[in-house]
């Protein structure tokens, strides 16, 4: 097997993964924080510009690594400012992420896998079956080609001031995966980003959840959309397994001992599905014992879908009838809608190992004759 196809891709590895590299190369483990500096702070991909590393190793570096972040195949701009792009993966799959620019800030919404493998009915992602996981370099590099193509500093400031997990796939069914990449975003030598501007968004796996409190130091949130086991279990799968009652424990101790700390539940409003006032003073009850904030996403359709989105008037009473019982909800604002960039609507191109898509679209040809 030729060199080209053993190097290693440096974008899998964060700074333990790339001391551990040098050293077993014979160079001096600190060569590790000059790289990470290069490639995160400065977005070189190119051995030969890292001028503070010695000649001999700019030399020895590409014959046995490389740092080969995922291929743009698409990139389109919403009108309100929103970009989405299509990214290129061995083996013909494709992922999408998403950057929302915002006054004084900018959020990147990555994704974990291509597709998902829960099954979430009110999802396009889920819609599209399940191929596989991401590496950790699939998944950086996202962060990477965003920062880059952005510029890292804007005016003296970031562009990328957010990170979210919230794109394509469940983060936390690939955890070795995703916890380098995490460490990268929050490490200083990386992307330098604060605890509280890295998300994981969880469907509520809880043990996962427990594990990452112990590893990385990110802000939760967690994918609501019912708030009772019945309706919720018909949302999202996943209910099953970890019940209401349970991810609900999970969350009080991910932000036991944490200052001000709270988790943020998403919740889908869909019409007649899960907006009524019964729905609201449920939710409110429920979430009452848990330190949080609710953030009220207006459904976005996608083709073959049976959900409709929440009138405004019904999205105004939900939000008014959770603050009143104390809750503190924002409703998301939709971006990127016209370009299918909005919460939900991500689809990429997925080769589907679990046939989902494939009994989907039979279910609708049979439903249409």
């Amino acid at each position: 097997m030729s060199a080209e196809f053993t190097r290693i891709n440096l974008l899998d590895l964060d700074e333990t993964g790339l001391r551990a590299f040098f050293t077993s190369l014979g160079e001096k483990p600190y060569r590790a924080q000059q790289l990470l500096k290069w490639i995160y702070h400065h977005q070189v991909d190119e051995f030969e510009a890292m001028t503070d590393l010695g000649k001999e190793l700019r030399a020895k570096l590409p014959l046995v690594a490389e740092i080969r972040p995922p291929e743009v195949l698409h990139r389109q701009v919403s009108d309100d400012g929103t970009v989405k792009w299509l990214l290129g993966l061995p083996g013909g799959n494709a992922v999408e992420m998403v950057f929302i620019p915002e006054p004084g800030r900018g959020t990147l919404c990555v994704s974990s896998q291509v597709g998902c493998a829960l099954n979430c009915g009110f999802c396009s992602t889920g819609a599209q079956g399940f191929s596989r996981n991401l590496s950790t370099a699939e998944i950086i590099g996202q962060v990477w080609l965003a920062a880059k193509a952005l510029g890292h500093e804007r005016n003296g400031q970031r562009a990328i001031t957010n990170v979210v997990m919230m794109g394509m796939g469940e983060p936390l069914l690939n955890y070795d995966a995703v916890l380098p990449a995490l460490r990268l975003m929050r490490d200083d030598l990386g992307f330098g980003l604060a605890a509280k501007r890295v998300t994981v968004s969880t469907a509520g796996m809880v043990p996962g959840i427990a594990q990452l409190r112990e590893d990385v130091d990110v802000a939760l949130a967690v994918s609501l959309h019912a708030p009772d086991d019945k309706l919720r279990t018909e949302l999202v799968p996943l209910n099953r397994k970890y019940p209401i009652k349970t991810l609900m424990q999970a969350c009080r101790d991910y932000v036991a001992g944490r200052n001000k700390r709270s988790v943020t539940f998403e919740y889908t409003l869909m019409q007649d599905i899960n907006d009524g006032p019964k729905h609201a003073r449920m939710l409110v009850k429920l979430l009452r014992t848990v330190p949080s904030k609710l953030n009220l996403i207006p459904f976005n359709p996608y083709p073959g879908t049976r959900y409709r989105c929440s009138s405004p008037e019904r999205i105004q009473a939900f939000q008014e009838i959770v603050m009143a019982g104390g809750l503190i909800a924002t409703v998301r604002k939709t971006r990127g809608e016209d370009i299918d960039a909005a919460c939900g609507q991500l689809v990429g191109k997925v080769r589907d190992r679990t046939r989902r898509s494939e009994r989907l679209r039979a279910q609708a040809a049979e439903f249409q004759e």
